[in-house]
């Protein structure tokens, strides 16, 4: 090829997205949604369980204390 020459294309054009692209942006988006909910709602059960599990520890806590207390 000489110098300062290009490439024609040969067919028609097609600029932008196909339309396999578009299905896999949107599938990839759903999926992330999804993922992303379930990461969620992983991280929401274990903060509950944990606060659930400090009132537990601090009514434990509290009925020894108050049982010896009574005691001596």
């Amino acid at each position: 090829m000489a110098r300062g020459q290009s490439i024609e294309p040969r067919g028609e054009e097609h600029h932008g997205l196909s339309v396999f692209d578009g299905v896999l942006i949107v599938g990839g988006g759903i999926i992330a949604l999804i993922v992303a909910f379930a990461v969620l709602g992983f991280i929401a059960g274990v903060v509950w369980f944990l606060v659930k599990l400090v009132v537990v520890v601090a009514l434990i806590a509290l009925v020894v204390k108050l049982v010896f207390r009574r005691r001596s």
